[in-house]
């Protein structure tokens, strides 16, 4: 690049953060790409709203037969070609941003002129056609909205089709608690378990959520409850699984007000999340509500994080601008 005169700016554009989002939605990759992609657009200066890229996302199928929706893993999708193989298959078919400057000196076009076609490799089931996919588009990662994520949230279904899921809430206000929960069965089947104060500014940091969804999973739950947190997932997270609720409990969120036994309403297709507590209930709530203190130094470093870092919505980054 620096031989080319090529700069960051020249590769990182609104077309390349398109092409990313595309390549994550088509091998069924982590909700961890929000919040990276919403940070690099912010640096970059480009404009990036969360819920643009969910209506972009939806139009791409799941071609990625991996884990942990599918039986293979990164390592096998390299035997067939590796994200090469997966960037030529959506450029055939009319997806990806093919002038595209990269690293190389070249577009997306011309660095995958030579790979070979998906249809020439073979049968295997490893990367699927965009023709017969692994799941239509539109059943991988959806951004919702209501009056429980007035700014955003993220639901990830990983190729499975889920419409609707309503249950009453048992709130845990650390994961730690929601997992002993879990293990020692008090977890009630068709429940909606909360996990809050886990967000940004709440942990603080924002960790990954694996714990619990595991031990869901693992107790024969994870068809049967729901998960809703303003933390985040790993990659390895299968089920019912929210995250990046956002405003976070930790700032006065909705999710801080939530309290067991409100219904929590999961609409999927009309991409709503929402639980049956009136404006005024809210506010009554909201009156007597105080932000736990997890952090003991008031003058330490993860004290100015949590006063400087930005909302999930926006990709975590200070100085991002809020929401509408």
């Amino acid at each position: 690049m620096l031989r080319q005169g090529l700069k960051a700016s020249d590769i990182i554009t609104p077309k390349s953060i398109e092409n990313a989002i595309m390549v994550v939605y088509a091998v069924g990759g982590s909700t961890n790409c929000i919040l990276h992609l919403l940070a690099i657009a912010h640096e970059a200066q480009i404009p990036l709203d969360i819920h643009d890229m969910g209506a972009l996302g939806a139009k791409i199928p799941l071609i990625g037969n991996l884990s942990p929706h599918g039986p293979w893993h990164m390592v096998d999708l390299d035997t067939v070609g590796g994200v090469p193989a997966v960037m030529k298959e959506l450029l055939e078919a009319g997806f990806l941003h093919g002038d595209c400057m990269t690293v190389t000196g070249k577009t997306v076009a011309e660095n995958l002129e030579s790979v070979p076609t998906l249809a020439s490799r073979g049968e295997q089931d490893i990367l699927l056609p965009v023709a017969k996919p692994l799941s239509p588009a539109g059943n991988h990662i959806l951004m919702l909205k209501g009056n429980l994520a007035t700014e955003s949230a993220v639901l990830k279904l990983s190729g499975k089709q889920m419409d609707f899921f309503e249950g009453p809430a048992q709130c845990y206000d650390d994961e730690d608690l929601a997992f002993e929960a879990i293990v020692k069965g008090h977890v009630k089947k068709g429940s909606v378990i909360v996990i809050r104060y886990e967000g940004p500014a709440g942990s603080p940091g924002m960790p990954e959520m694996l714990s619990p969804g595991a031990a869901l999973v693992g107790a024969g739950l994870g068809k049967y409850v729901a998960l809703v947190t303003d933390g985040r997932f790993s990659g390895a997270s299968h089920g019912i699984m929210i995250g990046h609720v956002s405003p976070e409990a930790q700032v006065g969120g909705p999710l801080a007000l939530v309290q067991d036994g409100d219904i929590v309403t999961i609409d999927a297709k009309n991409k709503g999340l929402s639980f049956n507590v009136s404006d005024e209930e809210q506010a009554k709530r909201r009156a007597v509500w105080k932000p736990p203190n997890k952090i003991t130094n008031p003058r330490g470093v993860l004290a100015k994080y949590q006063r400087q870092v930005g909302s999930a919505h926006t990709g975590a980054v200070t100085g991002a601008p809020a929401a509408e």
